[in-house]
C-alpha cells in the first residue's frame, strides 16, 4: 500500500464514532457538521419539591458532569445548561427536541439550540448540542422532605455541531 492510500485510511480510522442507526428525527441536525464529540460522566441532581398536586416528588435541578475525550478531562457540564471547554470557550443552550433513552432508567436524548457563547476556542462556532447514548440519570420514587437533594449517576455523549 502506498503512503497516498494509507494516510486517508488512517484518517478515517481516527474520526469520531458514528452511530450505526440514524438519530431520531426529533434530535437530528441535518446539514450541520460535527465540531466536537465528547463523553460525559457525572450526575443528574434532583430536589424534593411539592408538585402541582401538592405531593412531594423529585424534580430535576441540574447536571454536574466531566467532559472527556480519549480518557482525559477536557471540560465540564453544569446548570444552565452550560458546557465549558478547557480552552476557555463555552456555550449555553435550551432544549429544542427530545427522544426517549434506550431504557426506562435512562434520561432522554436531547437536541439543544445554543443561546449564548463565552470565550474563544473550539466551542465558538457551535450552534447545536446533541445528548445521545445516555445511560442512567433518572430518579423515581417518593421523597420525604422538601429541600432534600439526591443525585443519579449518568453518562452520555455530547455532540457539538455547527451549521454548514
Amino acid at each position: 500500500m502506498s503512503i497516498k492510500l494509507a494516510v486517508p485510511c488512517l484518517l478515517l480510522l481516527a474520526g469520531p464514532a458514528v452511530a450505526a442507526d440514524p438519530l431520531p428525527d426529533a434530535i437530528a441536525a441535518p446539514g450541520e457538521t460535527v465540531v466536537l464529540s465528547v463523553h460525559a460522566e457525572g450526575a443528574q441532581v434532583y430536589e424534593c419539591k411539592a408538585g402541582t398536586d401538592g405531593k412531594l416528588a423529585w424534580a430535576f435541578r441540574e447536571p454536574i458532569a466531566t467532559l472527556l475525550a480519549e480518557g482525559k478531562t477536557i471540560g465540564r457540564h453544569y446548570a444552565g445548561p452550560n458546557w465549558e471547554h478547557a480552552d476557555g470557550s463555552a456555550v449555553a443552550a435550551k432544549a429544542a427536541g427530545n427522544a426517549p433513552g434506550t431504557t426506562a432508567a435512562d434520561i432522554p436524548w436531547l437536541k439543544l439550540e445554543v443561546t449564548a457563547h463565552r470565550g474563544s476556542g473550539v466551542l465558538t462556532p457551535v450552534t447545536t448540542v446533541q445528548r445521545i447514548n445516555t445511560h442512567g440519570g433518572k430518579l423515581d420514587g417518593a421523597c420525604d422532605k422538601a429541600g432534600d437533594f439526591k443525585s443519579a449517576p449518568y453518562s452520555a455523549d455530547y455532540v457539538f455541531l455547527k451549521k454548514g
